[in-house]
């Protein structure tokens, strides 16, 4: 049911916090962890994105809308938020592009949203307070309710922490991205297992910009299923919930370190490789949500302005190289860092290939400071041989093992 301008709605907060403003998108009741975005566009990316499945977005730009939406700025099959807060929705959409409303785009998907609040004091409050469970309502699902009631439902939901959500998001079939459908006309130089935990559409899209043919998989896709493959590398993608429910996806990238495979993971990617290599993961307070976070590349000593979107993060000590708690997989650096809180960014690997970093090279929407990172990972697969497994896995690891005893010794 589309909502009407003036039919009064409700934002409810875990900890009893309430702001009331008018529906939007779609009359009724939603459920979510209420999280901010410091995006100043890319809405529709936003919407689109998978790692928000799950979660109630809260806009701090104060104007959404105004440019409508379209097909093409879609970054996956349908808008994954379960929730969307705005302070005020455009009238009018205008922009040749358009193709409908955002609020006809929310209210087609049923996503049941809200606006007229003041999302700044929104923003204060989980700043301060930190991300946590809330609710919209509206229409029959608001009625003559009280606030009680509707709180008591809020916290019946279960939190984000804990939560398995990536194979709710993932592609249902396999399917593959040639590069000559991105501008590429040489030879191809790889073909990439994209495994999708929530990818979005523009990440294998650079991939194939580059030259690799990209072959974007479910999240229940086995090591052997790789094998089968034969892929010159490996990617694991960004997406919704808790690092730490994907022990199935976990073993399948232990075994793909092991083979010596080229690795590049993204995002939950990032966290699942800390999670690989021994490292724990833990819930930030509020997370990192848009296109303006400050990023410090280590190595170069350059500061790149990315795109991110977690409420998660690797627990990995920041002064390295150290060995890596599981065995087997020698040195690893926190190789970016984030400027506002020295959250890790990113991890580099010194004696097999495979790094990750948290936040979103593809940038869709967003800056295009951190796209070198797909160009590294194509140096990688052009000196590396093809996923095996097997007796080239065991080879690898005890190579590895023997080569971090020697470096001891002579320390």
């Amino acid at each position: 049911m589309t909502a009407h301008p003036l039919t009064p709605a409700i934002l409810v907060l875990e900890d009893g916090r309430t702001f009331r403003g008018s529906a939007w998108g779609a009359e009724g009741r939603t459920l979510g962890e209420a999280v901010f975005s410091t995006g100043m566009t890319g809405y529709q990316e936003t919407l689109t994105d998978p790692s928000y499945a799950g979660q109630i977005v809260v806009m701090t730009a104060p104007h959404v809308g105004n440019t409508g939406t379209n097909a093409q700025d879609d970054e996956s099959r349908r808008v994954w938020v379960a929730g969307y807060a705005a302070r005020d929705a455009a009238r009018v959409a205008s922009n040749w592009r358009n193709e409908k409303t955002l609020d006809e785009l929310l209210a087609e998907q049923g996503i049941v949203s809200i606006r007229d609040i003041d999302t700044r004091a929104v923003t204060r409050h989980l700043r301060s307070a930190g991300s946590m469970r809330a609710g919209i309502f509206s229409g029959e699902a608001l009625g003559s309710r009280t606030v009680d009631e509707l709180l008591a439902e809020v916290r019946e939901q279960p939190s984000m922490a804990g939560q398995r959500l990536a194979e709710t998001v993932t592609t249902e079939q396999a399917h593959t991205i040639e590069p000559s459908e991105h501008g590429w006309d040489g030879e191809v130089i790889g073909d990439v297992a994209a495994i999708d935990l929530g990818i979005k559409s523009m990440t294998p899209r650079r991939m194939a910009e580059r030259g690799l043919r990209v072959h974007v998989l479910p999240a229940t896709t086995t090591v052997e299923q790789i094998r089968e493959l034969g892929a010159d590398g490996v990617f694991i993608s960004n997406g919704p919930g808790d690092p730490e429910t994907a022990e199935a996806q976990i073993e399948v990238l232990r075994d793909v370190l092991r083979s010596g495979t080229p690795f590049f993971g993204i995002c939950f990617g990032n966290q699942l490789l800390g999670r690989a290599l021994g490292f724990g993961t833990y819930k930030l307070p509020f997370g990192h949500r848009g296109i303006n976070q400050p990023v410090l590349d280590r190595r170069t000593g350059k500061v790149e302005i990315t795109a991110q979107n977690h409420g998660f993060a690797v627990d990995a000590p920041l002064d390295g190289p150290v060995e890596a708690p599981t065995g087997g997989f020698g040195r690893v650096e926190v190789s970016h860092i984030g400027l506002n809180d020295q959250v890790v960014e990113g991890l580099n690997c010194l004696d097999i290939p495979a790094f990750s970093v948290q936040y979103h090279p593809e940038a869709a929407a967003g800056p295009h400071d951190a796209a070198y990172l797909f160009d590294r990972f194509v140096d990688m697969l052009r000196t590396r041989e093809p996923f095996t497994g097997g007796a080239q896995a065991e080879a690898v690891v005890a190579e590895t093992t023997q080569s971090t005893a020697s470096q001891e010794a002579k320390n």
